[in-house]
């Protein structure tokens, strides 16, 4: 429950909101919704108009699938942002040593297996998430994903329908390539 070997993903590396949402496991209207609001933005590179490419480091994604599980036992979107604020204060190879308990209502950090035990005998934990697991479960899906590097110019990637039409409008071509 709370392994901290974990393996150190490059910063630089940024993930398009398709790759995002496929590795999260949540829907493109999802994501869009939750960097619209503030509640996960993409910190590799931010949107900066129609048509530009929003790319997500591994940290975004970690924290989307996350959110996502937390959704998913019924905490509100309240005590989520709660959450996800604080998973921002924490370094990133700090997350992989915590596991995130919730009764439904709160969510509260564990760093041991003592805390743990604690917050299920005060009758608090109901679930939890080792956010060590989750990190393997994305990097799992990430490995087989393509990513790009934030100053690296746009790459089209296969299944981008939205970029092959975009090109082709711009080219004058009638259909997509």
């Amino acid at each position: 429950m709370f392994d901290p070997v974990v393996n150190t993903v490059p910063e630089d590396v940024g993930y398009r909101g398709p790759t995002a949402c496929n590795a999260a496991g949540i829907t493109y209207r999802q994501l869009d919704y939750w960097a619209r609001t503030g509640l996960v933005e993409p910190t590799v590179r931010n949107a900066t108009g129609s048509g530009s490419q929003r790319l997500y480091s591994f940290r975004d994604i970690l924290v989307l699938k996350i959110v996502k599980r937390l959704l998913d036992t019924g905490v509100s979107l309240q005590q989520i942002r709660q959450a996800v604020q604080h998973l921002r204060e924490r370094g990133i190879h700090d997350l992989a040593s915590i596991t995130l308990m919730s009764d439904g209502a709160s969510v509260y950090e564990c760093t041991s297996a003592d805390e743990v035990v604690d917050l299920v005998q005060g009758g608090q934990g109901v679930f939890g998430i080792a956010v060590g697991r989750v990190w393997r479960e994305v990097e799992a899906v990430l490995v087989e994903l393509p990513g790009e590097r934030a100053g690296e110019e746009p790459q089209d990637h296969p299944g981008d329908q939205l970029a092959a039409r975009r090109r082709a409008r711009a080219t004058g071509a009638s259909r997509p390539a």
